[in-house]
Order: C-alpha cells, then sequence, then structure tokens
C-alpha cells in the first residue's frame, strides 16, 4: 500500500486485510483495553471483518480514516492514527493508539502531528474533534500539545460515564 502520509521516521498508510494480525494484537492489548475499549475481536477472521466494516468503508465511503503507523526503516506496523467520523459525534476525530512497546518514543505525537496538518490541508476540515477518558492522562496530554482545547464532558453512549471532548478549529 501506498504512503498517505510520510513523516521524519513514519509511514501512514490505508489499512487492508492483511495487517488483520496487527490490528488483533493491537485492539487486544491491555492499553487498548483499558483507554478504548474491548471491540470483541478473538479471531483473525473478526479482525479481518472489522478492518473491512470499519477504517476501509470509512476510506472508501470518505477518503480518510484511520492509517497503519509504520516504522518507515523497517515497516514495522506499531500502532494506528488518523481521522475517524463518528456517528456520536457532529464533526471527525483524531484518533490513535500505539503498541505498548513502541510508548515513549515520540512515534505517536510525529504521526497525530502529521494527520492534524493532513486534516487541514489535504482533506479541507475545518474542525478537528478529539475524544478521550478523562483518566487517560497521556492522551489527554497529546491532545493539547497538538493544539486542541478541552470543551466539555460528554457521554457517547448510553453506558459512557464521562468523555472529554476537545477541538482544534482551523
Amino acid at each position: 500500500m501506498s504512503a498517505v502520509i510520510s513523516t521524519a521516521r513514519l509511514t501512514l498508510r490505508v489499512i487492508s486485510v492483511d495487517d488483520a494480525p496487527f490490528y488483533f494484537e493491537l485492539v487486544n492489548n491491555p492499553t487498548w483495553l483499558a483507554g478504548i475499549g474491548d471491540k470483541g475481536i478473538r479471531t483473525l477472521e473478526a479482525a479481518r471483518e472489522a478492518i473491512m466494516s470499519g477504517p476501509v468503508a470509512m476510506q472508501e465511503r470518505l477518503g480518510y480514516s484511520l492509517y497503519v503507523m509504520e516504522r518507515t526503516e523497517d515497516g514495522t506496523p506499531m500502532g494506528l492514527c488518523g481521522l475517524i467520523k463518528r456517528d456520536s459525534l457532529p464533526d471527525t476525530d483524531i484518533g490513535y493508539a500505539i503498541l505498548p512497546r513502541y510508548n515513549g518514543q515520540g512515534y505517536t505525537y510525529e504521526a497525530a502531528t502529521a494527520v492534524v496538518a493532513h486534516a487541514r490541508d489535504h482533506i479541507g476540515l475545518k474542525r478537528l474533534l478529539g475524544i478521550t477518558s478523562p483518566k487517560n492522562e497521556a492522551s489527554n496530554y497529546l491532545l493539547q500539545k497538538l493544539g486542541l482545547k478541552f470543551v466539555r464532558v460528554i457521554h457517547t453512549s448510553d453506558t459512557d460515564p464521562g468523555t472529554n471532548l476537545y477541538s482544534i478549529t482551523f
């Protein structure tokens, strides 16, 4: 797959069903489960189906989605970073997740900075949202570092205890 976004150390590309083993590992790691939630993906086939019905369908429909974050030097998939249009939000939001072994090396910030610029300069979004658990200090910090401002606590579903909503206007 070709790059959608390239940075000094990273390539962000559209996800495909070939990424199912990586996606399966990512959505089942403890950091994802604690910060994002359990997607109930228990098999590689379920991972393939989630990829097709989620980011692949969104990419085809909107021209953007979550992208696989790869280390350019060796093509290692490390996480996801990109844009998501959720039914529960009025505008597109930035989403990101990285495997714990790559935390603390600036990869997510590098990818997210590029995604914000891509949303503004190439997609033409006028506003970008960000959501995160109030307890997820790293994610709250990252959204602020990217220039998003805290708006309020929202409830994205009937069972959501509260989610921090951030916003940036371009």
